[in-house]
């Protein structure tokens, strides 16, 4: 029953979906060229409140713990679990006051509309998984990037996301180049729970009456804690509140 009652919920949620991403290509587009900066940040949290919004019509609910922990006007490295694009919006909208760029995979920036223009023109971080060498290079520059303007990169070092839930292996190899270039940051864990819920049954229809969970931990500084301790602690502290 319940999944008879996700399809005409789902179809709903989709054509509500698709007119957001088409508008907001066109406001980011006005905003970016026309006013600078600071409007097409703004136009970007307006975006991703539509994208939580249009959320609801699945009976989606959300539960963000933690807020309070994030220092402000210092560079953040926020590291996560990923189990889905809704990843994305949660930390879009729920965090919007810490400015996340995204360490994003290259074939994201074309052919998405308002996503791809965010991720091309926002100051994210889009890598070519099968170059190395430019994807660590991209992620230097995201870097250097929240480094001199007080910003936040947000990584999902599993990399593939987890279709159960269950976290695969973080591979530490783009977490250490954020650390290493931008020794003022902090590294800010953090733990999300059941957005796979919602593409369980795949792509259509989607899963409805599911509680997102954000879990903000404590930040840990990246001057003065060594690599593997900070890499190893911050694995353990965001997979250890996976339900």
């Amino acid at each position: 029953m319940k999944k008879l009652i996700a399809y005409p919920l789902s179809a709903i949620y989709y054509l509500l979906f698709g007119a957001t991403l088409v508008i907001f290509e066109v406001v980011q587009w006005i905003c970016f060229n026309l006013f600078g900066y600071n409007a097409h940040k703004k136009s970007v949290d307006v975006l991703c409140f539509f994208l939580v919004l249009n959320t609801y019509v699945l009976g989606t609910r959300y539960k963000i713990i933690g807020r309070e922990k994030l220092p402000a006007n210092i560079p953040l490295i926020v590291a996560a679990n990923h189990q889905s694009w809704y990843d994305i919006t949660t930390i879009g909208w729920f965090l919007r006051k810490i400015d996340p760029k995204y360490v994003s995979k290259i074939e994201l920036g074309r052919g998405i509309p308002s996503i791809s223009y965010f991720l091309r023109h926002g100051g994210s971080a889009l890598i070519d998984r099968k170059d190395g060498k430019q994807a660590l290079g991209a992620i230097r520059k995201l870097s250097e990037y929240i480094e001199k303007h007080k910003r936040s990169a947000v990584i999902f070092p599993e990399g593939t996301r987890s279709i159960t839930g269950i976290p695969g292996p973080f591979a530490e190899n783009g977490l250490k180049i954020l650390c290493k270039y931008a020794t003022s940051a902090y590294v800010v864990p953090v733990t999300i729970n059941n957005t796979w819920k919602i593409t369980q049954w795949g792509s259509f229809p989607l899963g409805i009456g599911n509680k997102i969970e954000l879990i903000v931990h404590d930040p840990i500084p990246v001057a003065g804690t060594p690599f593997p301790e900070l890499f190893e602690k911050t694995e353990q502290i965001i997979t250890q509140a996976i339900n």
